[in-house]
């Protein structure tokens, strides 16, 4: 779908849902693997991708770069170009997107001096950049920034001991991908240890890379000098889609059957929520198709929810995840008793959440990183602009389905970049959910 095409949901709520749904691939897992695949001078197949917005914008970048992009289905082939042209770049679909800014560790193998535009992505204040910049300078890289653009430039690499400035995914994948080719021993330190990470390290594992500490804050990475060779990967699940059903089953009060959930992801989730009087199931467990993953079946019961006795946060993990957050606060309108989120990274995030009152909820913002949800409380239909960020946008679709009567979410671009044809999903679950298109 066009990046510029409207989207809105029709959604008839108060109903109970049943039957069994399939988590899909991970949208920040692809972001980092379509980046990594820049490494590689010969064809990667990345298998079961998710066909969302955000894939499709960060195609539309390589495409624009010389790289072709071949989908057969679900599978998507990576060819990268003789030469890139980073001149060409696609400028637009670039700055709707935060991953382009990881195309800088790959690119800086092939490029000494080039630029890419600011990041996009999802609205949540100020985000800062810097992380990606202190540790990649150690490694020999400059980085300036100059009317919405950043310039790269170096002239020599070099491993290195890389202390992070803060924990970030992102930041820590572009310095993986920037050490997986220089020769030698790059130390990672404070790293985030998060699902998207892993899995990368996973991919660049299958291309040759030795790395030591996966899982851990303190990586080890010991670069070689090329990667050249056919490569497939299969993606792995992605732990915020499963939060999302998660947290579905539990405002709607529904029992049904969560498939291929990566459980060391959700440990934490699975506990506040357990404290919050939410009752479910672990019905098998097994490992994802790239052998490294480790999926549950989640069954979920109707159950009665209590607010917890401590605020929520997230944390790097193995903590709450921060994607995550936002569920909690939807989970917390049905809650007895008064919640406190604390989303002590985003300036904006808080805010959007204050958006559930149009559903008939009781929240109270107490600054731009703390609310106060009092729960439980009856939820009505409305008509909702969705927010331009991503959970936030979903956590209302979520009330809309507990919500009895007709409601209407109007322009999900900001969901479809994370999640695949939701709608229809949703319908497998008995929701009452249409797509209106303009």
């Amino acid at each position: 779908m066009s990046a510029t095409k409207q989207m809105h949901f029709e959604v008839v709520g108060g109903k109970k849902l049943h039957g069994e749904i399939t988590v899909d691939t991970s949208k920040n897992g692809a972001m980092g693997l379509f980046s990594a695949a820049l490494l590689n001078r010969s064809a990667t197949t990345f298998r079961n991708v998710p066909r969302i917005e955000e894939v499709f914008r960060l195609i539309e970048v390589l495409e624009s770069i010389g790289v072709t992009a071949l989908w057969e289905k679900k599978d998507l082939t990576i060819i990268p170009p003789v030469t890139y042209t980073i001149g060409a770049l696609n400028e637009a679909s670039a700055r709707k997107t935060r991953s382009i800014i990881m195309f800088i560790g790959p690119l800086l193998h092939y490029l000494k001096d080039f630029s890419i535009p600011h990041a996009g992505g999802c609205k949540l204040g100020s985000r800062t950049v810097r992380p990606h910049f202190y540790a990649l300078e150690k490694l020999g890289v400059q980085i300036d920034t100059k009317d919405g653009w950043w310039r790269i430039h170096h002239e020599k690499l070099k491993p290195a001991e890389i202390i992070m400035y803060e924990s970030s995914d992102t930041a820590t994948e572009n310095a993986i991908m920037a050490a997986a080719l220089i020769p030698g021993k790059t130390v990672i330190k404070y790293a985030s240890a998060n699902y998207q990470v892993q899995e990368l390290c996973f991919f660049l594992e299958q291309c040759g890379v030795t790395i030591d500490g996966i899982g851990t804050t303190t990586l080890v990475i010991h670069g070689i000098k090329k990667i050249d060779k056919p490569m497939v990967y299969e993606l792995s699940e992605d732990p915020i889609v499963a939060m999302f059903y998660l947290a579905t089953a539990a405002v709607t009060k529904s029992s049904f059957t969560i498939k291929r959930a990566p459980i060391e992801f959700l440990e934490q989730e699975l506990l506040v929520l357990e404290k919050m009087g939410f009752t479910y199931d672990i019905l098998k467990r097994y490992t994802s198709k790239n052998k490294r993953t480790k999926l549950v079946d989640i069954k979920t019961h109707a159950s009665t929810l209590i607010a917890p006795e401590d605020k929520i946060h997230a944390r790097p993990y193995p903590g709450l995840n921060m994607d995550n957050l936002p569920f909690f606060a939807v989970i917390a309108t049905q809650a007895k008793g008064t919640t406190l989120i604390h989303d002590w990274m985003y300036e904006k995030r808080a805010i959007y959440l204050t958006d559930l009152d149009k559903l008939g909820c009781e929240t109270l913002l107490a600054d731009p990183h703390r609310i106060y949800i009092e729960g439980p409380t009856p939820l009505k239909p409305a008509e909702i602009m969705a927010p331009p960020a991503l959970r936030p946008a979903v956590i209302l679709l979520v009330a809309m389905l507990a919500a009895p009567g007709h409601s209407v979410l109007r322009n999900v671009y900001s969901i479809n970049r994370g999640y695949e044809d939701i709608a229809s999903r949703l319908r497998q679950l008995g929701a009452d959910i249409t797509v209106v298109e303009e």
